[in-house]
């Protein structure tokens, strides 16, 4: 049964200085206009960014992205893919980037994914930008199957950032989906609890027409 939208709406411009405010500050700022055209380099980049962001303080891995940068060699991805194990040594001992070994190796792991999502598909951008926008659990599971420490959270941040339109199941997120009767606990993990999260959503932007991720800021900010 579809859900309708505009009480939530109400909800979140009632906490925020009305429904043109709120509609202002939940706009997604990483909307790009064509995600099939964003270079392979600049999408590994921001993977490696939230694989990296995941557990770690943001502002230490802001402060030191120039070096990441240097170090992962622009993230090109054909380069990372073809000089991987090789390059283990050199960068855990590399004081340009926070020097985590799991990480590092995921990074070059996923370097291997998108160059291969690259030959195999045309670009990775075109890989992402032709996932059905209903279905992003669905985009969100064939990520963690294929690259390294895409689970979760993550996932989500990634396609958020990496210019996709993208939900992002934050604790306010799922609080207002308790709410509204969607999920029984705030928290959407199980398969279960993200196929009903992403049934919401799909009809909440079947209701109001408002692009995916500007619904879940909404959904968030109707929370208080």
């Amino acid at each position: 049964m579809a859900r309708k939208f505009a009480p939530i709406l109400k909800m979140a411009a009632l906490h925020h200085g009305g429904e043109k405010a709120v509609l202002a500050q939940s706009a997604n700022s990483h909307a790009v206009r064509n995600l099939a055209k964003v270079p392979a380099d600049r999408l590994l980049s921001v993977m490696t960014r939230c694989v990296f962001n995941a557990g770690f303080n943001w502002r230490v891995i802001e402060a030191k992205w120039d070096g990441f940068e240097a170090a992962f060699e622009g993230f090109d991805p054909g380069k990372l893919a073809f000089f991987g194990e090789g390059m283990m040594d050199d960068l855990v001992s590399d004081e340009r980037i926070v020097r985590n070994g799991q990480k590092i190796k995921a990074t070059l792991e996923n370097a291997r994914f998108v160059a291969d999502v690259e030959r195999s598909e045309g670009g990775f951008g075109k890989f992402l930008a032709g996932w059905p926008a209903d279905d992003q659990a669905g985009l969100m599971a064939e990520l963690n199957r294929r690259g390294s420490r895409l689970g979760g959270a993550t996932a989500q941040y990634f396609l958020r950032f990496a210019g996709w339109d993208a939900w992002i199941a934050s604790g306010h997120v799922c609080a207002a989906l308790v709410r509204e009767g969607v999920l029984t606990k705030p928290s959407a993990t199980s398969k279960r609890d993200l196929a009903a999260l992403q049934a919401a959503i799909n009809d909440y932007h079947a209701d109001s027409g408002l692009p995916r991720a500007q619904i879940s800021r909404l959904l968030a900010l109707s929370v208080g």
